[in-house]
Order: C-alpha cells, then sequence, then structure tokens
C-alpha cells in the first residue's frame, strides 16, 4: 500500500530534507540488492569452477564456457530481482523529480523575495 504525504507547504523547511533522506533509502535498497546478487554469484563461482574441472581434465579449461554459464546463472539470478529492481529504480526516478522540482520552487521562493 502507497502512502500518500500531503504536498509540502511552501514553509516547510524540512520537507526537502526528508525528501531526500527517503531518495539515499531507496538507493540503499537498490544497492542492498546489488550485493545480494553479487553474494550469489560469489557463492555460485565455486560450482562453475568444480563442473570447468570434471569436463576439462585433459584438456586446457574452456575459458568461453566457463563466461557463458557465468552468464547465464547470472541473467538467472538478476531475473529473479528484477521487478524489484525496476519498481525500486522507477521511485528513484521519481524522487529525483520531487526533489529538483522542490529545490527550483525554493529558489524561484528566494528569487522572489
Amino acid at each position: 500500500m502507497m502512502r500518500h504525504h500531503p504536498h509540502p507547504g511552501p514553509f516547510d523547511p524540512g520537507a526537502l530534507a526528508r525528501m531526500e533522506e527517503a531518495r539515499r533509502q531507496t538507493r540503499r535498497q537498490l544497492d542492498l540488492i546489488e550485493r545480494q546478487i553479487v553474494r550469489a554469484m560469489t557463492a555460485a563461482m565455486p560450482a562453475l569452477r568444480d563442473r570447468r574441472r570434471r569436463s576439462c581434465r585433459d584438456r586446457s579449461p574452456d575459458p568461453a564456457g566457463f563466461m557463458q554459464r557465468y552468464r547465464e546463472i547470472l541473467a538467472a539470478i538478476t531475473a529473479e530481482r528484477q521487478p524489484e529492481i525496476d519498481a525500486l529504480s522507477r521511485k528513484l526516478a521519481r524522487q529525483d523529480q520531487a526533489i529538483e522540482h522542490w529545490r527550483s520552487r525554493l529558489l524561484s521562493a528566494q528569487h522572489a523575495a
């Protein structure tokens, strides 16, 4: 459920700070997802290496095959989180737009005063 806040009035000095903090929180959520994907890929690396060793005992390693498997696993892990990444990215864009609008309102008010 989305929370709707009343439109901040022209004399709300803390509005911009709250908006910027909300944006930082959204960015932290996206960064957390990125770190979780990196951790999942790190956990998958031994399996990729073992599989490569077993299939190539008498031959030199196949870096192209390894990279192909790596990309496939990365795509699968990322796809699982993609709806969340997309939603947070859209939210971040809206927050950036709102912050920019609020800053321009503040500048206009300062120039008018």
